[in-house]
């Protein structure tokens, strides 16, 4: 889905499936949904820039992109720290000679428990990881996508973000949040030749909800399919 709003916003038909000489941005990119994202933006010649607030993972990552011949590279960033934040987009600044193609705001983070059991740093901590991070991020990114002429963004949401859970109404609230800065973003940077786009997937097979998913069989069953999506590079 994520591919699709790109090529769809940014190419032609005779041009589909190639992002040759394109740059990209994918913030949490070394598993689950950022990491298929990378792989695929690199596949299709793109040259991608990720972070990951986990060193080790991002080296080990990195290797294993530069032994497949893909164009990647990235830096750690805790992407809920604002000084951070700054220094990710001066590197891809530096990385990309002041422009960006894609920006893809994926990293994102969970805490599940009541609501009345939240505590005020759990709450800022989700709110900074997942929506403060991506509108920073965005501000920070949008010389270096009005520069390039031609611009995407796509934040990666849920459907927590639409409809009503029995848990994580805080993480809920975040990505309700997101969906309507995406929606703001488009009307506002459409004349800068920036199109905003959303993705609101429900749960996929990725190590940081493959417990929750075994605790609560049910949830497949919430899809036409009656099945969790899979990441099929995993395969």
């Amino acid at each position: 889905i994520v591919l699709y709003i790109l090529h769809k916003s940014m190419f032609r038909s005779s041009s589909r499936w190639n992002l040759s000489g394109m740059t990209a941005l994918v913030t949490g990119g070394t598993r689950g949904i950022g990491h298929a994202v990378v792989e695929e933006l690199a596949e299709l010649g793109a040259t991608v820039y990720t972070c990951s607030r986990n060193e080790e993972a991002l080296n080990k990552c990195l290797q294993e992109w530069s032994v497949k011949g893909l164009k990647v590279n990235g830096c750690v960033c805790d992407v809920s720290s604002t000084p951070q934040r700054v220094k990710l987009i001066e590197n891809v600044s530096s990385a990309f000679h002041g422009k960006l193609n894609i920006l893809i705001n994926n990293a994102g983070t969970n805490i599940r428990k009541p609501t009345i059991n939240y505590t005020a740093e759990e709450y800022a901590h989700l709110f900074g990881t997942n929506f403060e991070s991506g509108y920073h991020i965005c501000q920070l990114a949008h010389p270096l996508l009005k520069a390039s002429e031609v611009g995407s963004i796509v934040f990666i949401s849920s459907v927590a973000g639409l409809v009503h859970l029995s848990t994580s109404s805080i993480y809920a609230a975040t990505k309700g949040a997101m969906n309507q800065l995406t929606r703001d973003l488009a009307c506002e940077w459409a004349k800068d030749n920036i199109r905003v786009n959303g993705v609101a997937p429900w749960y996929i097979k990725t190590s940081s909800v493959e417990y929750v998913i075994f605790l609560n069989p049910a949830y497949q069953f919430h899809t036409i399919t009656k099945r969790i999506s899979e990441n099929w590079r995993s395969h």
